[in-house]
């Protein structure tokens, strides 16, 4: 009977850490049961053979859920079942996302999903800081091209002593607490909190994040090669007329660059601009020949679009809007813009805008916080709202 493949590693207080693979959820392309005490996360990553017809970008979905029965708990309320994920676990979606996502090869399209699940809680332990770890094992040892591994850890400053994945407990005498992600080589994502930390503590903070994650990185790897590595599949996403993308370059990329240097403050006209070097574009060719070639053509001028803007930007050192690269927008504000909120305000720079409105409610008005490991209420509460007119679109 194949009882899994274990791999297990150290953290710098002596904590271990382990991996294993091979015992649950067989099916799925990639799958790993990470442990770290009793807390005990299973991560599965399943991808489609074949793309869309149509889709050239990444679709990948990622979902963290904290099962309640891993801490001995029934969900609050009537309704006795797991329902939507709470906002802290479309947080930890989102933060694994962030390191997942760039680690795909460019022209892989195919619909790929990975779910992370609390199975088992430990008290003292966040499982947040183990989540991308998990996520990107399971990628790793799977067929799905995938260029990582990557890894994620929180590094917190603790009586003036930088901690990985510190206790719980702990974490409320620390000054600094981030999670930072990235790979081998390089960081990807870096978010948290701290109290007024200086510019060295925070770099501190990261390379020992850092020098973590490379452990973790290459546990992945001795994993792979324990399980006797894995051949990732072969894939066509995407078809190409490499003729018609040099035709494009070649017609457009110095109009494209001399709009660019115009420095025209208006984004609306800036994009009208290039629109009309596109359309210039497109009238050498017939109805028929646009309703094959169109899509193709789309997508090599985006291509332009990028690289002369950025090579316009670089070198001569000057924004789109017409300003160096050390100046900001315009910035103009207004408070009490709304005369019957409790406080309003309008923020503007450049062309993007926030209408603020700040309620003042009572000790009734606290959230009462429900999740498998926190617990307690909430007293603020931020809601962020990007209708589509913020861009002009209807939708």
């Amino acid at each position: 009977m194949n009882l899994g493949v274990k791999h297990t590693f150290t953290l710098p207080d002596g904590r271990e850490i382990s991996i294993e693979t091979g015992k649950l959820a067989k099916q799925a392309d990639g799958s790993v049961v990470v442990r770290m005490g009793d807390c005990m996360l299973l991560a599965t990553a399943c991808a489609k053979q074949d793309a869309m017809p149509g889709v050239d970008f990444m679709p990948l979905t990622v979902d963290y859920q904290e099962k309640y029965a891993s801490v001995g708990r029934f969900p609050g309320g009537f309704f006795k079942r797991e329902a939507r994920p709470s906002e802290y676990e479309i947080l930890i979606s989102r933060l694994i996302d962030r390191a997942l996502r760039p680690m795909f090869p460019e022209n892989f399209h195919a619909d790929t999903q990975v779910l992370v699940t609390l199975h088992s809680g430990d008290s003292t332990i966040y499982p947040d800081a183990l989540a991308a770890f998990a996520a990107s094992a399971a990628l790793t040892i799977s067929d799905i091209p995938f260029n990582g591994p990557i890894s994620e850890v929180r590094v917190a400053q603790i009586d003036g002593a930088m901690v990985i994945n510190p206790y719980i407990a702990d974490i409320a005498r620390a000054t600094l607490d981030l999670i930072v992600a990235g790979s081998m080589e390089n960081i990807v994502m870096v978010e948290g909190e701290m109290s007024e930390v200086s510019e060295a503590t925070m770099l501190e903070a990261i390379k020992v994040a850092h020098e973590a994650i490379k452990v973790q990185c290459k546990a992945q790897l001795d994993l792979l090669e324990k399980i006797g590595g894995k051949t990732k599949r072969e894939y066509n996403h995407e078809e190409h007329d490499e003729n018609l993308r040099k035709l494009v370059r070649d017609e457009t990329y110095q109009k494209v660059y001399q709009v660019a240097l115009q420095g025209n403050p208006n984004k609306n006209e800036r994009k009208k601009s290039f629109e009309a070097i596109l359309e210039e574009f497109k009238t050498r060719f017939t109805e028929e020949e646009l309703e094959e070639k169109s899509a193709f053509i789309n997508h090599y001028y985006h291509e332009v679009e990028y690289d002369a803007v950025r090579e316009a930007l670089l070198a001569e050192k000057k924004r789109l809007d017409g300003r160096g690269l050390t100046e900001v927008r315009p910035i103009w504000s207004e408070t009490n813009y709304l005369p019957t909120a409790h406080g309003s305000a309008v923020f503007t720079r450049g062309e993007t805008q926030s209408l603020t409105s700040v309620t003042l409610g009572g000790k009734m008005e606290e959230q009462i916080i429900d999740g498998a490991m926190i617990e307690g209420t909430k007293k603020f509460l931020l809601h962020y709202n990007f209708p589509p007119f913020s861009t002009g679109e209807a939708k």
